[in-house]
C-alpha cells in the first residue's frame, strides 16, 4: 500500500497540505501561531486519526457498538536534537456494549495501527481506553 499527499506553501503565508479532495491549512508563520495547526500538531493528529480509525476497524471485527469517541494525546519535545520524546493518550469509548474488551481493544491499536507503530519506533507512548456508559 502507497500514500501521497501534497503540499504548497508561499513565501511569508501559511502552507496547505491537498490530500484527495481534503486541504487542510497549517501554520508556518509567528502570525498564525495560535490559530492554526503547527507540523507537530498535525503529526499528533494524524497519531489520533490513526487510533479513531482503529476503533471504527475493530469495532466491526470485534462486534461491539459505540455511539462516539473523544481522544486527547499529548506530547513531551525534546530540544536536542528536536523530537518527541513521550506521547500519552485517553481515549473514551461512549457504549452501553457489554461486548466491549477495552484491553483488546488497546491491544490490536498497538499492534495493528500503521502510524502507532511507526511512532512506537521513535518514542515512547502510553495511554488508556475508558469506557463511559453511554447510547
Amino acid at each position: 500500500m502507497n500514500y501521497q499527499v501534497q503540499a504548497s506553501s508561499l513565501s511569508n503565508e501559511d502552507a496547505v497540505i491537498h490530500i484527495k479532495n481534503s486541504n487542510i491549512d497549517f501554520g508556518t508563520t509567528a502570525k498564525t501561531a495560535k490559530t492554526l495547526p503547527n507540523p507537530a500538531e498535525l503529526f499528533l493528529g494524524s497519531f489520533a486519526a490513526c487510533m479513531l480509525k482503529n476503533v471504527e476497524r475493530f469495532s466491526e471485527m470485534m462486534k461491539f457498538t459505540y455511539s462516539k469517541t473523544t481522544l486527547e494525546v499529548n506530547a513531551t519535545r525534546l530540544e536536542n536534537p528536536p523530537r518527541m520524546e513521550n506521547i500519552t493518550y485517553n481515549l473514551n469509548i461512549y457504549s452501553k456494549d457489554k461486548k466491549l474488551n477495552t484491553a483488546l481493544l488497546k491491544k490490536n491499536i498497538e499492534k495493528f495501527g500503521t502510524i502507532y507503530n511507526t511512532v512506537k519506533l521513535s518514542c515512547n507512548i502510553s495511554g488508556t481506553i475508558k469506557t463511559i456508559d453511554h447510547v
